[in-house]
Formats: structure tokens, sequence, C-alpha cells
């Protein structure tokens, strides 16, 4: 794929039997258009240094229903915790490009190294300030704990990546997430690619085909005044 080329068709996508499912498309540019066309049609980058652009829709899709978010026992006492602190806030988009930063240096779960090079991390802070990459973060005593990076589209949203540095402070930035999205009616949070560590928080795999049809309904529709007020958590409930 050259840069101004468009993507193939999903039927492209390599199976569940190559070496590498999922993959669609290798190569193009990294700048906001293409990643606008990308994410409207269910794709995502993710590649090594070594590697050039590479561009993937997997099937099936890693997705988190947010009526289905699961706070286990030790987390929900982390949240209450959390709450009643008057030192513990959450912020969103007040340092975008320190999460994505932050998030570079951690490798994903079950991944060794990191998939957010430094390429990466340039587009994704100007698709950040095009107005479609968004960040949530756990701040305790006025420093930046944890946080996590998605982008969003109408009221479609699909999650990237995470960092900590306290127990628990990514999944209170994820909790975060699921409560404003209860909130504002978004039916799925997009996981990607599909791994334990998510599927202990309720997320779980659905057909490509069912996820870009709830996708391209929920992308059409008012985004999301993305804030967070204390009262957000009361959105969490039915997770307890």
């Amino acid at each position: 794929m050259l840069p101004g080329d468009p993507f193939p068709p999903l039927s492209r996508t390599w199976g569940p039997d190559s070496d590498a499912p999922g993959l669609l498309a290798a190569g193009g540019a990294l700048d906001v258009e293409t990643l606008q066309e990308a994410y409207a049609r269910g794709i995502f980058p993710w590649y090594n240094p070594q590697q050039p652009t590479l561009w993937w829709s997997p099937d099936p899709r890693m997705v988190l229903h947010t009526q289905d978010f699961r706070i286990h026992p030790s987390l929900k006492k982390t949240l209450r915790r959390f709450q009643q602190d008057k030192d513990c806030e959450i912020r969103i988009d007040s340092n975008f490009a320190a999460v994505i930063r932050q998030c570079a240096q951690a490798p994903r779960h079950g991944q060794n190294g990191t998939w957010i090079v430094p390429a990466m991390v340039d587009a994704y802070i100007d698709f950040h300030h095009a107005g479609y990459a968004h960040s949530v973060e756990t701040w305790v005593k006025g420093e930046m704990v944890a946080g996590l990076y998605f982008v969003a589209m109408g009221r479609a949203v699909f999650g990237e990546s995470m960092f900590t540095r306290i127990t628990d402070g990514s999944k209170i930035a994820l909790a975060a997430l699921v409560a404003l999205c209860r909130a504002h009616e978004v039916p799925q949070l997009d996981c990607q690619q599909v791994t334990t560590h998510l599927a202990r928080l309720g997320a779980r795999p659905v057909q490509r085909a069912q996820f870009l049809g709830t996708m391209q309904s929920a992308r059409t529709q008012m985004p999301v005044p993305w804030e967070f007020h204390p009262d957000s958590w009361k959105h969490l409930q039915q997770a307890y």
C-alpha cells in the first residue's frame, strides 16, 4: 500500500490459519486522514519497529460491551477508596502526550516489548489534536500515576493501550471510561485483540460483522462530551 492508496476490502484479511491472522495491508501513510479512514472501517495499525506500518482487522474481534464490564471484589474496594479520597481524581485529556508515551514504555499484555513506535506516538498526538484520540488519566496527590488512551468517532469507542505505576491504576482509568460510556449510551468498547486479561474484565470475542454493524451505527451518532465528574461513577453501580 502506498500513501494515499485506499484500504483493500476486508475480505482480503488474512485468515485464522495464516501466520498473521487479521492482517489486511502493509505500508501507506500514518496521518490523520488515513487513521480516520481506517477506524471508520474497523481497521487499526499495529507493528514493530523493524516492520512497515501494518494494518489489521481481526475476526473475531475482542469487544467489551459496556454493560458487561466486571468489577471484581478487590477492584471494587480500590474504586471505593479512590472515590472517597480527595487527593484522587480522574482527568480527561489533561496530558495526552504523556499518557501515550508512558504506554509506549509498557509492554502490552501477553506481548514482549512495545508496538507503540515513535511514528505511532507522533501520529496519535496529531489524531488527538484533530479531536479523535483521548486519554483517561488516574491522578493521585497531583501526580498522574496511570492512564489509557482511546479513539472515539461519534459514539464508537476504540481502546488502544494503558499504563500504570500503582496497583489497579489502569483498571481505575478503564472503569472511569466505562462509566462515561454507560452515561452516554456507548454500546461497546473495541479491545481489538483477544487476551485473557480483557476477558477477566468482561470482554469477549464477537464476529467482525457484528462488531462492525454496532460500530457503524454508533459512529454516526453525536460525539460524547469527554468530561469526567465525580457523579459519573454512579453509572458503574450495575457492575458492582
